[in-house]
């Protein structure tokens, strides 16, 4: 059995400027056109009832043609959750590396995200150094943006 990873999927409040924003700040790409989904296999799938759902895949920098993708997506119909925090169980971030951490933030920034915590360096016995910084993209889930030295 061969096994590949293939996605992380983020549900959005608003996929066309989420999805914009993972474009603009880290060079991702679209890989395919708008999704639109919905009927009875999406409701077995999801336990839900009368699910619809719209978005995109954006093919991951770095990663090449046939890399995983970021898929965003849309839901009509939202439940609102609690602020992502760094330590809550269950998946906690997305991450970049990245030339500059301070440079990338700033554009994060500048695109309606913010900062978790400050920007910090430090020595991770037998892997080196690295300076990194915990964002919000504008919908608040959690970006690390990394720098190895």
């Amino acid at each position: 059995m061969t096994i590949r990873y293939a996605h992380t999927n983020l549900i959005a409040r608003d996929w066309r400027a989420l999805a914009a924003f993972y474009e603009q700040v880290f060079g991702c790409e679209r890989l395919s056109g708008e999704r639109d989904i919905s009927g009875p296999e999406l409701d077995r799938s999801t336990g839900l009832s009368k699910a619809r759902l719209r978005g995109v895949h954006l093919r991951l920098p770095g990663c090449g043609e046939d890399g995983p993708t970021l898929e965003i997506l849309q839901y009509d119909d939202q439940v609102a959750g609690p602020e992502s925090v760094p330590n809550r169980p269950g998946f906690g971030h997305i991450a970049f590396a990245v030339d500059d951490v301070e440079a990338i933030a700033a554009e994060v920034f500048a695109r309606g995200g913010s900062a978790v915590g400050e920007a910090v360096a430090l020595e991770v016995e037998g892997a080196g150094s690295v300076s990194f910084q915990y964002l919000r993209d504008p919908e608040g889930n959690i970006i690390e943006v990394q720098t190895w030295d």
